[in-house]
Parts: C-alpha cells; structure tokens; sequence
C-alpha cells in the first residue's frame, strides 16, 4: 500500500490565516534549556550531558483552526439536524474518520465560485461513482497549488448550501477540501453580499449542516496526487475538549 500525507505543517509567518489568526511558534534549542532540566537534579552541571545539550522544546499559540483541521458542527452553529445541540470536536465517531475516500475535481472551476448540486452530480457521474453513506469527500479546488502564497485565501472554489446537502443527504459525514475554508472565499462572498444584500450567501456551506450535521477538513493537501476512488482516508482529530475543531494528520491510502 502507498501513504500519502492529506495534511499541511503548522509553521509561522504563512500567508494562509487571516490577519492575525496565525500560529505563533518559539522555538527553544538545546543549548536554551539546561536550566529547566537541571531543575530535579541538584548540582548538575551543562558539561555533565552529552554535547551539553537538554532538550528541545516548541511553545505555541495555536487557534483549532490553523494547519490542517477539522471543524465540527460547534463551528458553524449551536444547533445541528434541526435543533440538537451541536456536536463538539471530541465528540466525531471515530468510525467516520477512517472511510472510503472519493476525490471531486473542480480545478477547472475560477476562484469564488459557489458549487451547485448539479455539478457535483456530474462530477460523480464523470468518475463513476455512487456514494455510499459516510464516505469521506475531498474536495480539489486548485487551493492546495497556492498554499504559502499571498493569493491563498482567495483562491478556490467552494462548496454551497445546496451542494452540501447534496452530500450530506446521502450520508456523508465527513468531507474536506484544500481551500482555507468550505466555503467560496471570503472576498468573494462579500462583493456578493454588497451586489445582493443577501446575507444567507454568507458562510451557507457551513451553515448547511444546521440542518444535517457534518464535519468538515480544510487545508488538506496533495489532492492531486489523489485518484478519483479506490482509496481510504484517515482524519482522526486531535481530541479538545467541546472545541470547535482540532487539528488533524490526514492520511490517504492507496493500495
């Protein structure tokens, strides 16, 4: 069988988070922590180790939604399936998050297009697959090509209300995509918002699963290098208390 890493690195100073959302990573060396080693040891001298070296340690300030994650329904809403309150990061089945993988190519698709149920229908039909319930779907807008570049957040297609429930309907679950979110970009949902003054076109990917809960990936990586099916993808989040997401070590496997 063939590994392939579905996920991003958590690393400082990327353009791939709003303004002031990114991670922030320090770095202390070897050479840096002799003094809180030595803490338990009375008289332990630096020359006592092995090249003096302690140990290497990383401090963070790390939102659930930096790198590769996975949001829950908690994300977008307090409600889910109609009115349940909304399942937590920790609270994923686990048996969702180690499925069947289905890749949709959109990379033809422009920058800030909203996806329509149609067009995922065709796409299906395209590669030849019937979903089966949970499924996990990845989504290849082209995103991942742009990762580390200033255009990133603004690239990508996205997935709409009825495009979702399109999937979800059918009981997938869990889904992903390489764009920074599931939805169109920002910056083009707002100049939609200021033509139409709609603001149900606002995040309505997410929103979506108010009425069928979901969780959904984003920043995945090496959508490319996917084939259409005939693969399992591995996403268990990292488990945070009644978070909204948690990071995540998406994996696919090929046989």
């Amino acid at each position: 069988m063939k590994l392939i890493d579905l996920s991003v690195a958590i690393e400082n100073g990327l353009p791939v988070d709003r303004p002031g959302n990114g991670p922030k990573i320090r770095y202390e060396r070897h050479g840096e922590t002799f003094a809180a080693l030595a803490k338990p040891f009375a008289g332990l001298r630096p020359e006592d180790l092995p090249d003096g070296e302690a140990w290497a340690v990383e401090r963070i300030d790390l939102s659930t939604h930096n790198g590769t994650h996975m949001d829950a329904p908690w994300h977008y809403a307090s409600t889910m399936n109609g009115g349940e309150r909304a399942a937590t990061i920790d609270e994923v089945p686990l048996d969702w998050c180690y499925r069947p993988g289905v890749k949709l190519d959109f990379r033809h698709l422009p920058d800030g297009h909203v996806v329509r149920a149609d067009e995922v229908d065709a796409e299906l039909a395209r590669i030849g697959h019937a979903l089966q319930p949970l499924d996990i779907v990845l989504v290849n807008t082209g995103a991942g090509a742009r990762y580390g570049q200033p255009d990133y957040l603004d690239s990508g297609c996205g997935m709409g209300r009825e495009a979702t429930l399109y999937l979800t309907e059918r009981g997938v679950r869990v889904v992903g995509t390489d764009a920074w979110s599931w939805d169109a970009p920002f910056s083009h949902t707002a100049r939609r918002y200021r033509e139409t003054g709609d603001a149900s076109l606002i995040w309505e990917g997410h929103k979506a699963g108010r009425e069928i809960g979901y969780f959904q990936m984003e920043k995945v990586s090496n959508l490319q290098l996917l084939p259409s099916s005939g693969f399992q993808v591995i996403c268990f989040p990292v488990k945070v208390r009644a978070a909204s997401a948690g990071w995540c070590r998406a994996v696919a496997i090929l046989p």
